[in-house]
């Protein structure tokens, strides 16, 4: 898979035993893999909440990213945390794609933006862009609109229509009183205790991209899973890996 910022680098080392690469020699071949995820896609807050601690995450996060060679799609905005992971990104070299309904712009958006920022018509378009062009997803905290960019990707690995990996960053326990409501769903019967693991989380951005480098999707025989995918085909969502160009 390419990184972020270009196509995806291997780099051979050729090695002779006995101190020089001649005809016969032993040959040792070292391959440099790119980054699991070209790009992840990033929800959070507009606000940049009450706590340092949430933006220092968001700019550690936008960090993280760069050093592993991934870029960033969000939002689009230029406020709270959303400024904060996207500048951070920028900062560092990475690229941004930012995506924004136009009815938004006035409200989320001061001053000079960074990286691309695409205009699209409304917030269904808004998500099923982000989504498309982002091979992982990860949540700051944020609000009600965080909420709903974050449990509709999740309700969409649940009902199979992708397998990209979704993470909760669980800044100073942010996300705890969530966790204990999907673990009273699994009690009481409203979510399946397979689908208890169909994100991951942790406190730390370091650690959470390693999760979701390392998460494997839950295979789930669903006979609806084919129809739901072209349903959702329907609105421009691709299942598949990000799109190798910029967002159309």
């Amino acid at each position: 898979m390419q990184g972020g910022g270009g196509g995806m680098e291997e780099t051979a080392a050729a090695k002779n035993r006995s101190g020089g690469v001649g005809e016969g020699a032993v040959v040792e071949v070292e391959v440099e893999e790119g980054p699991r995820f070209r790009r992840v896609c990033v929800f959070c807050g507009s606000s940049s909440g009450k706590r340092s601690s949430y933006r220092d995450a968001a700019v550690e996060l936008g960090r993280e990213l760069v050093a592993r060679g991934m870029g960033l799609v969000y939002g689009g905005g230029s406020l709270g945390l959303m400024g904060e992971v996207s500048e951070s990104v920028h900062k560092a070299g990475g690229h941004v794609i930012g995506v924004i309904p136009t009815a938004l712009m006035g409200k989320e958006i001061t001053g000079e933006t960074v990286g691309e920022v695409v205009a699209v018509s409304g917030m269904h378009e808004r998500k099923a862009a982000m989504a498309r062009n982002a091979d992982a997803f990860i949540a700051l905290p944020g609000g009600y609109g965080t909420l709903d960019e974050l449990l509709e990707v999740i309700t969409w690995a649940q009902l199979g229509i992708h397998t990209k990996p979704v993470g909760l960053l669980n800044v100073e326990g942010y996300y705890d009183f969530l966790l204990a409501f999907i673990d009273k769903a699994v009690d009481d019967g409203f979510i399946r205790p397979a689908h208890l693991h169909i994100f991951v989380s942790a406190s730390d951005a370091r650690d959470l991209v390693r999760k979701l480098e390392e998460y494997v999707a839950v295979e789930e025989d669903d006979p609806a899973a084919p129809k739901l995918r072209w349903e959702i085909g329907k609105v421009g969502y691709n299942a598949t890996p990000a799109d190798r160009s910029t967002l159309n």
